[in-house]
């Protein structure tokens, strides 16, 4: 496989070190994320199957609802990525273990919070009303609902080895990690269609649990071998560690609220003005055009904390060439996304057969979407990678205000029913796309100010 890497290289013309590894982690990052988008669409009929529509749409309602609360983290998960990758490029071995040591201990505090306030929280609160759902599943959910936080709080604080890795260049590790995760889902939830009844308790407990243990053996793994040296201990838990990771995380911590605000809340919206079924065709769609950014991420995800590393050894002159290349692959990226929306009735047929209607209005405008987050998506991981990100904040906070009131306003006033609800996050999102690529511009040339170079 190496030979094969090395030739496709050479074929290519690439020849710095930084790229041939990008190379290599985005070759391999299309074995894993191919092999999870496979997993994952097999998983959707088996899942449809084993817990009927309601059910289904009640478990991607609460993950979505779950998902909200990785603000938890304040941002220090991407304030790790970008702060490890910069003491890594100054070899400076106990600033990178301090920031480790640092991260870990915070979010473990954190989320032991967290968890006590869930579990007072999911006792004293009528889960059928949050989901709309029958009163049939009061006692399933009043269970599943600990289980689901507690799970939820360990996850995140193992998800932090992800950040190490990335920041460490291994670029695919995060593939890996979700390619293990979803061939595993397929595997358990095909098991359970073979050996149990349909119970969304037993469901989601599983689907629970399963990720964080193999992020819990991911974590003894590594900080047993590979990063022995950056095991986090309370000794080197300083006050200065964090501040440097969280002023930097701050920021990120505000993109995360508004992100979930801006994406999370969909499920919760079509739930409550409409019913949990109405979310399942949602999410197919959703899944189905997400293809195109996925695979496009593929691509982008190594080059964020290259860049970081890149622009702390002021090599501007490899950040440009690699924009160039991005914006090519965002452009591919669009032609797919068009290729896909005039086979997408084959494909749902083929895939879900007549299990859901797509309506192909709910198709199209989730197409939309994806082009302007692909559109913008370069720009955006080279403000992340090198942290002036304050626009970047700015931009996505006022989107998430205006994001939930525009979406019930458009399918309460429109005839635009359940896709109202994405055409709301596309209007959200649209001035990224002069946003981002002018403050790139403004950076990479030196001219930035302000607000620009924040």
């Amino acid at each position: 496989m190496r030979e094969l890497i090395s030739k496709i290289q050479a074929n290519l013309g690439i020849q710095s070190n930084r790229s041939k590894n990008i190379s290599k982690h985005v070759f391999w990052s299309f074995v894993y994320k191919g092999g999870s988008i496979i997993a994952n669409f097999l998983l959707v009929p088996l899942t449809i199957k084993f817990l009927d529509n309601e059910n289904y749409g009640i478990w991607l309602t609460l993950s979505s609802f779950i998902a909200w609360f990785t603000f938890f983290d304040i941002g220090l998960g991407h304030g790790l990525r970008n702060k490890f990758a910069e003491a890594k490029a100054n070899e400076d071995t106990e600033l990178a273990k301090g920031y480790v040591s640092t991260a870990y201990y915070t979010i473990g505090a954190i989320c032991l919070v967290f968890l006590a306030l869930s579990l007072i929280a999911s006792y004293n609160i009528d889960w059928t009303k949050v989901f709309n759902t029958s009163n049939a599943l009061k006692d399933q959910l009043e269970l599943l609902m600990p289980i689901v936080f507690g799970c939820f709080g360990l996850r995140l604080i193992f998800t932090l080895i992800t950040s190490v890795y990335t920041a460490d260049q291994h670029h695919s590790m995060q593939g890996k990690v979700s390619f293990i995760i979803a061939v595993g889902s397929l595997f358990l939830i095909w098991l359970l269609t073979k050996t149990a009844e349909s119970s969304l308790l037993f469901f989601g407990a599983i689907f629970s649990l399963f990720p964080v243990l193999i992020l819990l053996g991911l974590n003894l793994y590594a900080f047993s071998t590979k990063y022995k040296q950056f095991k986090p201990q309370w000794a080197y838990v300083k006050k200065e560690y964090f501040k440097d990771i969280f002023g930097l995380g701050i920021n990120f911590f505000i993109i995360q609220i508004s992100v979930i605000i801006m994406f999370s809340t969909d499920n919760l919206i079509i739930t409550q003005l409409f019913s949990p079924e109405e979310v399942v065709p949602y999410n197919i769609a959703y899944k189905y055009m997400g293809i195109s950014s996925m695979v496009f991420t593929m691509v982008l995800v190594p080059y964020w904390s290259s860049i970081t590393v890149a622009y702390v050894k002021k090599e501007f002159d490899w950040i440009k060439n690699a924009m160039k290349n991005l914006i090519k692959f965002a452009i591919i990226a669009v032609i797919l996304i068009v290729i896909m929306v005039l086979i997408a009735p084959y494909v749902y047929k083929v895939w879900i057969g007549n299990l859901v209607i797509i309506p192909t209005a709910l198709t199209i405008c989730m197409a939309v979407y994806f082009i302007v987050t692909v559109l913008y998506a370069p720009f955006n991981y080279f403000i992340n990678g090198i942290g002036k990100i304050k626009l970047h904040m700015y931009s996505f906070a006022i989107g998430a205000i205006i994001n939930i009131p525009l979406s019930i306003v458009l399918v309460k006033y429109t005839a635009l029913g359940v896709e109202g609800v994405i055409i709301a996050t596309i209007i959200c999102i649209l001035p990224n796309l002069i946003l981002f690529p002018v403050q790139y511009i403004k950076l990479i040339n030196n001219t930035a100010t302000g607000i620009w170079d924040k």
